[in-house]
């Protein structure tokens, strides 16, 4: 966890801020400025329309908390969608950036860099795999994982040519890349975008029977899915789905592609989402807080059989195994480690539940979630995104997701005092509705 002089550190920089008057008190009556309109202002003349931010103005962060251009202070409990497990700005982590950033950031991966065979090692012994290939982003790490998919099936497993098939669950989310949305059920992500990427089939997530159908057809050649869907609103498969999953994706010689961008590295109280069942997929997909938030780091590991079915020049990424790229995703893991993030998620996670669950039935009709990745399901009378400012004005940050379902997903640094403060927002905001 970050130590007990730098919470002090920030406890002084926040009385402070009270002091001023920029925050009003102990849970912050927020607000808002000039300064902020303008930021907002700023985005909405020169920016694209493609996000809905809460409108709050982030201008620094550290721990679990962030604070506005007004100063206000506000848990974070989106955690930039888990990519910021390990808190903002991380020391550590900080430090392996500046470090390395002083020496070498970039080669491209037309010459050998002192950093990145190191790092291959490191990982690949973590996870358990033979090779990783690195990428930047979540959905480059999709991307390579399909493309390997269908490499496998032609090269190992003999599909006919152009004929491989890749099974997704509905209500899937891994981005929004033409690929990405050719999978999607979501007519926000697809809608206006075809004609679509071919070769794709959709199963009902948990529905175990839909898919071995589809598995059993010699041109499948891989599942991919996410332990726990993310974006769907956190939704929890039944106990035992990932085995079965590994079970008939074994029985039919189809590779399990496991999306563990959002639900990895500690998030679900396990270093893995797939750990909670001890399964291990063909292919792992790491993004999102493999760089803890500080640089975009992603990764898809698998074994000699399905990597080295692509040959040099067949896929890569300028910044792809980057030496700073590298230095701070070790960083990242090191501290998931030596903090012990998965064991503070999985304690955390069970007190959020336990008191989410007494919020009144007629307000929050459900709780659900693992370690600390949770939502809770809102009554139709209300609306989310309401209930998202409303907390936003009690000096917490969280984001609606489809409209009834509000995301909790706080940094894993997180301390059980600091989680009960948030939970008593919570609840008051719950109840005042």
């Amino acid at each position: 966890m970050f130590s007990k002089v730098q919470r002090q550190v920030y406890a002084f920089g926040n009385a402070c801020q009270k002091l001023t008057g920029l925050q009003q008190n102990v849970r912050g009556v927020i607000t808002q400025t000039a300064k902020s309109q303008t930021v907002f202002d700023k985005e909405a003349k020169y920016g694209a329309h493609n996000y809905h931010p809460l409108p709050v103005a982030i201008n620094r962060g550290e721990g679990v908390f962030m604070w506005d251009v007004d100063g206000n202070r506000y848990y974070d409990f989106l955690s930039a969608y888990s990519a910021v497990n390990q808190g903002h700005s991380h020391p550590k982590i900080i430090k392996a950036l500046t470090d390395q950033a002083s020496t070498l950031a970039l080669t491209s991966r037309a010459f050998y860099n002192d950093v990145l065979g190191e790092y291959e090692e490191y990982v690949t012994k973590l996870f358990g795999y033979d090779k990783v290939l690195p990428m930047n982003t979540g959905v480059e790490g999709g991307e390579t994982a399909n493309k390997l998919a269908r490499k496998w099936a032609y090269n190992v497993k003999k599909v006919p040519k152009d004929q491989a098939k890749i099974v997704f669950a509905e209500g899937n989310f891994w981005g929004r890349t033409l690929a990405a949305i050719s999978s999607s059920t979501d007519p926000s992500s697809y809608d206006g975008y075809g004609p679509y990427l071919p070769g794709y089939t959709i199963v009902p997530y948990n529905d175990l029977e839909a898919l071995e159908k589809e598995l059993q057809d010699p041109n499948c050649c891989a599942f991919m899915v996410e332990p726990i869907q993310g974006e769907a609103g956190v939704v929890v498969p039944q106990e035992g789905y990932l085995r079965k999953v590994r079970e008939l994706c074994t029985k039919y010689n189809v590779l399990w592609i496991a999306d563990e961008v959002q639900t990895g590295l500690c998030r679900t109280g396990k270093m893995l989402a797939v750990d909670h069942e001890n399964v291990k997929p063909d292919i792992l997909i790491l993004g999102k807080a493999l760089s803890g938030g500080i640089y975009p780091v992603s990764a898809v590991l698998a074994d000699d059989e399905v990597m080295l079915t692509i040959k040099p020049g067949e896929h890569g990424s300028t910044y792809g195994g980057n030496p700073l790229g590298c230095r701070v995703a070790i960083a990242a893991l090191q501290v998931l480690l030596d903090e012990k993030l998965a064991d503070n998620a999985e304690k955390l996670g069970v007190i959020l539940r336990n008191e989410l669950s007494k919020l009144p039935k007629e307000k929050v009709k459900l709780v659900r979630g693992k370690g600390l990745l949770n939502a809770i399901v809102i009554n139709d009378k209300y609306d989310a995104w309401d209930v998202c400012v409303k907390l936003r004005d009690n000096g917490l940050l969280a984001k609606p997701t489809h409209g009834d379902i509000i995301r909790f997903a706080p940094p894993l640094v997180i301390s059980e005092q600091e989680l009960n403060e948030c939970i008593s927002i919570i609840k008051s905001t719950i109840e005042s509705l």
